[in-house]
């Protein structure tokens, strides 16, 4: 576990008011269902309660039911959080970040960087007991490309690869990557990729199996007996608004590190319900915890509080017409106040954000990104508020909207978790400084996604966890063509940037696109970055042997518990 940093509380008088303006602001109900501890029972899917005897079954809660856990379609984090579970990429990262043996056992590079073989572990097998060989990647990699799947993050992790450009058009066979036995795959880029090792280790390009996938269709990923994976555990039990159980895979090539029977995963969407369950000890790890709770947890030492490197920031869709003037999106990006949002309503727990790519993000040569972004200088001033205040009416009314006269009403989507509906209620208050009209549109998380990801909304609540601690990984998700690129932002100087970081094999011109790509993005408000991300939970001490990533993830494989 990492060391765990306690955030400063306010008051009480804020406490009390945070509260007030906060009731339900951690979303609908889920089911807390029964066991937790090492030796709880399961409801089946039945609703019968089965008792796995001496099973050492360790449940937490990372989320509510995932959109999907399809390793190729899976954008979200709880979802990322169940597959680095059940399945095992050609690398690993390990518990200090660093890069390590997963299926493949060693690895090389070409000396022109163009060049990636990997080599596969002797005997793998699928958690089905069938051979797992170099060419299930290649299978798997290909579908990715493969426009009718859809895979949202195809081009930020496959776009570096030689022939992309024709697999994602329909081509997939012209993707080059091939196994040369069953052992071995070797992978040729268009260009050198430094971070290339980080995507061989990232969720997405995890294997699939391909006869499950030809005769399931999309529903493979929905069912117990159909998802078939090839990493600690696999699924057993799947039951909706309940509960995940991923159980020991005996098959997996490092079964005897393993120490649990099971990890069951509690998909509790509402916050008090989570920390009911954590209370009774039905669970032993939560994410979701009631914002309102949090001042009384800074003396408990099961409460964590962890950077992480993600912006929480708001789409505008760019689709609609009053978000086509640059100085309206610049307008409503002033007019918000990050240290009062990071420092009162979310109580320290993030931090205000004065850029898009923030703390922990690398530069070329290993410092800090944020401290040469700008000419070292915040794109957002977080210490003048109402300079900035004045300012935003002042581009509102060069607009042709003085104090938001003609503007339309728009409508904030969100998920009820965390503190979503209270940045949400703060957002009514701080745009109706500006005149403008603001309606909120609070939906579950399953509805959630999907309605941003299709455009469904005009303004919606958003933010990115990075996948590895390249600059790339987030920037790419405002390329006019990325599947993440929710608010549609399309400009054509931005995307030359990016194309030019993908190109150039020196690393400080690579650094300099990459800052250049930035500039654009905070000039033309392409999104509004609110707050930096940490992760904050609560975790009995009774387990040993789990970690937590700075990509938002929690590491539970080699994990035990005690008594």
């Amino acid at each position: 576990m990492k060391k765990r940093v306690i955030a400063l509380f306010m008051s009480a008088l804020m406490v009390a008011s945070l509260t007030a303006c906060s009731s339900g602001g951690a979303s609908s109900a889920g089911s807390t269902s029964d066991s937790a501890s090492s030796t709880g029972s399961e409801e089946g899917a039945t609703g019968e309660t089965t008792q796995p005897s001496g099973s050492k079954i360790l449940s937490v809660q990372i989320g509510p039911n995932p959109e999907t856990i399809d390793p190729a379609l899976n954008s979200a984090v709880d979802g990322g959080n169940m597959l680095l579970h059940a399945f095992e990429c050609l690398l690993v990262v390990d518990q200090e970040g660093q890069l390590a043996p997963g299926q493949a056992e060693t690895w090389e590079t070409s000396e022109d960087g163009l060049t990636w073989t990997f080599h596969l572990r002797e005997g793998l097998k699928w958690s089905d007991g069938s051979d797992l060989t170099a060419n299930d990647f290649v299978y798997s990699w290909k579908r990715v490309c493969d426009p009718n799947v859809a895979a949202p993050y195809a081009e930020t992790v496959l776009s570096m690869v030689a022939g992309y450009k024709e697999a994602i058009e329909g081509n997939i066979d012209a993707l080059q990557v091939a196994a040369q036995d069953d052992r071995t795959l070797v992978v040729t880029l268009s260009n050198p990729c430094s971070y290339f090792g980080s995507l061989a280790a990232f969720a997405t390009l995890s294997p699939v199996q391909q006869t499950t996938i030809d005769t399931n269709g999309d529903a493979w990923a929905t069912a117990p007996e159909t998802y078939v994976s090839n990493g600690p555990f696999y699924m057993t039990e799947w039951v909706p608004d309940s509960h995940i159980i991923l159980s020991k895979n005996p098959n997996y090539w490092n079964a005897e590190a393993v120490k649990l029977d099971g990890i069951r995963f509690a998909l509790i969407e509402d916050a008090n319900a989570a920390y009911s369950a954590y209370q009774t000890g039905e669970v032993l790890m939560i994410k979701e915890v009631p914002t309102e709770e949090i001042p009384s947890f800074a003396n408990n030492p099961d409460f964590y509080v962890d950077p992480i490197i993600g912006t929480y920031y708001i789409s505008l869709n760019l689709n609609k017409e009053e978000f086509q003037d640059v100085r309206v999106r610049q307008a409503l990006s002033l007019a918000i106040d990050r240290d009062y949002v990071a420092n009162t309503l979310m109580q320290g727990t993030y931090s205000p954000a004065s850029a898009f790519i923030g703390p922990g993000w690398l530069d070329t040569d290993g410092s800090s990104f944020i401290d040469k972004a700008n000419g070292g200088q915040p794109y957002i001033d977080n210490t003048n508020y109402e300079a900035n205040l004045e300012k935003a009416k002042s581009l509102l009314e060069e607009a042709g909207y003085p104090g938001g006269e003609g503007f339309p009403p728009i409508t904030y989507t969100t998920n009820d978790a965390s503190y979503h509906t209270v940045v949400l209620e703060y957002l009514q208050q701080a745009w109706g400084e500006l005149g403008i009209d603001l309606a909120p549109n609070v939906v579950e998380w399953s509805s959630f996604t999907p309605m941003r990801r299709n455009g469904e909304y005009d303004v919606a609540r958003n933010g990115w966890v990075g996948d590895y601690s390249d600059p790339s990984n987030m920037l790419d998700v405002l390329y006019s063509s990325n599947g993440n690129n929710d608010g549609k932002f399309n400009n054509k100087d931005f995307d030359a940037a990016m194309d030019r970081s993908r190109a150039t094999l020196d690393p400080a011109e690579r650094s300099q696109a990459l800052h250049d790509a930035e500039d654009v993005l905070m000039k033309e408000v392409g999104c509004i970055p609110l707050a930096f991300y940490n992760d904050f939970w609560l975790q009995s001490e009774k387990i040993t042997g789990s970690w937590h990533s700075p990509y938002g993830y929690w590491y539970f494989m080699y994990a035990d518990i005690t008594e």
